[in-house]
């Protein structure tokens, strides 16, 4: 387990934004998936111990940030949302700044400071200042800050926001990049679902605070997913006409082996093998077809309301 959480509370003043929320995360790429006001944010900022966390409540690599809150943040790197350089400062100089406050010697923080930022595309502008920074350097630049004390876990706030497609699509190959190749583990917070479905193997899904599901992510897609893909050994045209009679809806894309079926209020699976008995075919196949990540979240938070 490289992040975990029990019956996590978290409070601003009287109001409460986090209700015993409860996981754990082993895979190297973590999608935390809500809207807005979830609490996701908040949450990230109590793994870091920038909020006050009760003891043995969370757990990031075998450490409590509420009894070793400088220990966790040597471990972790977090990419906040909002803007974090400082001006006058160069590339080089800020990155090597921040493994210093991380508690690297500052010759060493250097020499990384270097590699880090030549991974992340911005070796050739490492001696600019800052403030000639376009958005897509900015990010690219926080992304290399979280990378030089060799962190263990990143937290990713809106990693791409404010790129455009192609600035996104870098963002996101490097985040892949660190969790498949490299041994990084990500948490990769994000509005944008393509994003999370592109890069992440398990979700985490908040809303009002608390957890709806937490998971692999195609186990998400698939309970989420009120369709079936249906094979029958001959005639599947029959089966579809027999399908739609009791009022499913039944396409059959190209170059599928099966038919996809979406069931009616109500009905359940059992609905197929009736019609299919009923037609005298034989089922070779039938099990849930995944919504997609944008479907199943979509679907997840409005039963949630």
């Amino acid at each position: 387990m490289i992040l975990g959480c029990d019956k996590l509370d978290q409070y601003y003043g009287r109001q409460q934004v986090l209700s015993g929320v409860t996981f754990e995360t082993s895979a190297g790429s973590i999608g935390l998936l809500g809207p807005n006001g979830a609490g996701k944010s908040t949450l990230i900022k109590t793994c870091l111990a920038h909020l006050p966390v009760p003891p043995g409540r969370v757990r990031i690599a075998g450490l409590d940030p509420a009894r070793s809150p400088l220990q966790v943040r040597q471990r972790v790197g977090y990419l906040p949302e909002s803007e974090a350089s400082l001006p006058g400062l160069s590339g080089l100089e800020y990155v090597a700044f921040c493994g210093q406050l991380s508690g690297m010697r500052r010759v060493d923080a250097l020499g990384r400071a270097h590699r880090v930022l030549g991974f992340v595309g911005l070796g050739e502008s490492r001696y600019r200042p800052l403030d000639g920074y376009s958005v897509g350097m900015r990010q690219r630049l926080k992304l290399a800050a979280c990378l030089v004390h060799g962190a263990e876990l990143l937290l990713l706030d809106e990693p791409t926001s404010g790129l455009d497609p192609a600035g996104r699509r870098e963002m996101l190959e490097m985040v892949a990049e660190l969790a498949r190749r490299r041994g990084v583990h990500v948490m990769l917070s994000s509005h944008i679902l393509q994003d999370v479905e592109r890069t992440c193997d398990e979700v985490v899904l908040l809303h009002a605070g608390r957890v709806l599901f937490a998971g692999s992510r195609e186990a998400f897609q698939r309970r989420e997913s009120q369709r079936l893909t249906v094979r029958v050994k001959a005639d599947a045209a029959r089966m579809a006409e027999a399908l739609r009679a009791e009022g499913c809806r039944v396409e059959a894309p190209a170059g599928a082996a099966g038919l996809e079926v979406e069931l009616p209020a109500g009905g359940g699976p059992q609905l197929v093998w009736k019609t299919a008995r009923a037609c005298g075919l034989q089922i070779r196949h039938l099990a849930p077809a995944s919504a997609t990540l944008e479907q199943a979240y979509a679907r997840a938070v409005t039963e949630a309301r």
